[in-house]
């Protein structure tokens, strides 16, 4: 299995999940585009564009750091223009970039709502689709959302009707496309972590260190992400993976390594 020569396009690369699955690819020798909004350091959020950059050259990939909101259609639009013109075309788009808040229907505001809908679901559409005219000229085109599988039970819902929505708007996006574009040969998949992992999401909003100690690392989900990449795209569409189980079925059952603190149990994610 290799990467080598391959061109990702990333949204939200420049910390977490999205860098993760940035740094497993550069390692084979890959090419990245790092499409995320963050240019200049945060106090509260690691990394920006260019130090994902500097450590995706570093594990011996080639980078390409564009600042991009995808909620614009034309900064998306030119990110997948320069990325084209830099590497010669697409072959991994992943719809990383993504936007939480667990508040209740009565106190969250609609300009958080409009956020969570314009990243989740209407930016992944929209990446997607610029995308695709690139990925029907790839040797095995794949895309991946970082999305739940699909599961239309209440209590996936009540707790936070727009998070869900927006979540779910991802997976609906894997589950239709990949029926609409099969006869091309691009893979539609999403995958999902069984347990939290340990991110700024995690840090700043959900839990603090103690939910961070019971998390896996980001890394479980870039190994994940690597062994679907590998798979024949016209074989693997459609699946909504979690990643513990993609791992398992490509012969790795010791995951010992990817907890935080292993003497603390783990903590199962949203969702699954």
């Amino acid at each position: 299995m290799s990467l080598r020569g391959k061109t990702l396009f990333i949204t939200g690369a420049s910390r977490g999940i999205g860098l993760a699955i940035a740094l497993r690819a550069a390692r084979d020798g890959a090419n990245v585009a790092i499409v995320a909004k963050t240019t200049e350091p945060h106090p509260k959020l690691e990394g920006t564009i260019f130090t994902a950059a500097k450590e995706i050259e570093a594990a011996g990939g080639k980078a390409l750091p564009i600042a991009c909101d995808i909620r614009n259609d034309d900064q998306v639009a030119a990110a997948v223009a320069k990325t084209v013109e830099t590497f010669g075309g697409i072959d991994i788009c992943v719809n990383n970039a993504s936007a939480i808040n667990l508040t209740g229907t009565e106190q969250l505001d609609m300009k958080r709502y409009d956020l969570m809908h314009g990243i989740n679901t209407r930016g992944t559409f929209l990446v997607s689709k610029l995308c695709i005219p690139h990925l029907k000229k790839a040797e095995n085109p794949h895309v991946l959302n970082l999305s739940p599988p699909l599961n239309m039970e209440t209590r996936w819902f009540a707790p936070h009707v727009a998070y869900t929505m927006a979540k779910f708007g991802m997976s609906m996006c894997v589950l239709g496309m990949a029926g609409e574009f099969k006869s091309a040969g691009i893979a539609f998949n999403a995958l999902w972590p069984r347990t939290t992992i340990a991110t700024a999401a995690i840090s700043n909003l959900l839990g603090g260190q103690q939910m961070m100690k019971a998390s896996r690392k980001p890394e479980i989900m870039g190994d994940a992400a690597y062994v679907i990449f590998n798979r024949p795209s016209r074989e693997c569409t459609g699946n909504f993976f979690i990643d513990d189980e993609v791992l398992i079925s490509s012969g790795k059952t010791d995951l010992s390594e990817y907890a935080v603190d292993p003497s603390q149990k783990l903590m199962p994610d949203f969702f699954v």
